[in-house]
């Protein structure tokens, strides 16, 4: 193959390994579609739930939402995970319900060209989900919280909405398409 062959892409354009943080309100799918597209990528999974700190653990399991700055540290070690991955040359997909714009700025702190892959959902769809949830902290009377706190990403966003009632495989294979482009 010769220079002629290939195209030239500008460095700031070429993107080495993916950064994908999987979000929205408890319930949404984040973690069964993100560990799903981080296997199609063949790049790691990070649980964000796994990253709280035990006293947020608690908190929410008393049915007390979190407030900003409790999550600031539980933002920074999903950042400082995704961060590690992507320096060492590995994709990443992150499940992270991120839902204030506040909150997806402070993770490209760590990683400023983060795609957000946001599962919409409406509050009964969510609301029976969590509810049907066995063995997980998060109780289905903090749903309505968490739509009082979503901030849907802006059109200035690095992000993709997709309907969070679909199957997966179909989630999966639109977001691979969109971050295809």
């Amino acid at each position: 193959m010769t220079g002629k062959d290939v195209a030239y892409k500008p460095a700031s354009t070429v993107r080495t390994v993916p950064a994908i943080v999987v979000m929205g309100v408890a319930g949404c799918g984040k973690s069964v579609v993100g560990e799903a597209l981080a296997a199609a990528l063949g790049a790691v999974f990070i649980e964000g739930d796994r990253l709280h700190p035990p006293e947020n653990v608690a908190r929410m399991a008393s049915g007390q939402p979190l407030t900003d700055a409790l999550r600031e540290g539980w933002l920074d070690a999903i950042g400082q995970r995704m961060a590690a991955s992507v320096a060492s040359g590995q994709g990443v997909v992150a499940a992270c319900s991120a839902l204030k714009r506040s909150y997806r700025d402070r993770l490209r702190g760590f990683c400023a060209d983060i795609v957000f892959v946001y599962l919409e959902i409406d509050p009964a769809t969510a609301k029976q989900r969590v509810g049907n949830r066995k063995g997980h902290f998060m109780p289905a009377s903090l749903v309505d919280s968490q739509f009082a706190t979503l901030e849907a990403p802006a059109a200035d966003e690095a992000a993709m909405t997709l309907d969070g009632t679909r199957p997966v495989a179909d989630t999966v294979a639109t977001a691979l398409s969109l971050l295809a482009r």
